[in-house]
């Protein structure tokens, strides 16, 4: 059973660690990694972002975040599910959770950037209503080729 708890400094190391876990199976970390990763709470919260853990018999295996762009506009970003608890649709409760919570907030639209080698995160995207669009060819990430949007 899923618990989305919202963040605590007891749970940096566990977003760290999902997200590196990813990461390193199949990209390597950049430097836009390290700076959200090793400084969570300052560079994402204390600008207006929001962090969500998922709990598992109380144990972190998943988490993403809300990375503020605008008012009204959020980026869902550091994703991640640990490898023993990926196919318990945990990736998908972890969306549905962020959409409401969008929702909730009255928010306009979040985008996300992701690789199409990430097959399985894109099917979940699309089902739940993210359309790809235009990418930017100045976007942080050298591993993003591809940008999705969901219009709330």
């Amino acid at each position: 059973m899923l618990t989305i708890v919202p963040y605590q400094p007891k749970y940096a190391q566990n977003f760290k660690e999902l997200n590196l876990a990813w990461i390193t199976e199949y990209f390597f970390v950049e430097e836009k990694d390290r700076e959200l990763l090793d400084n969570c709470e300052s560079s994402i919260i204390e600008k207006g972002g929001y962090i969500f853990i998922g709990l598992w018999n109380n144990v972190p295996v998943g988490c993403f975040a809300l990375l503020k762009i605008s008012e009204f506009n959020f980026e869902l970003g550091k994703m991640a599910v640990s490898q023993s608890h990926q196919g318990l649709k945990i990736g998908q409760e972890l969306l549905v959770f962020a959409i409401d919570f969008a929702r909730n907030e009255n928010w306009k639209k979040i985008i996300l950037y992701s690789s199409t080698k990430l097959e399985t995160a894109l099917h979940i995207y699309k089902k739940l209503g993210f359309k790809e669009v235009s990418l930017e060819n100045n976007n942080f990430y050298l591993r993003s080729d591809i940008k999705m949007e969901l219009t709330l």
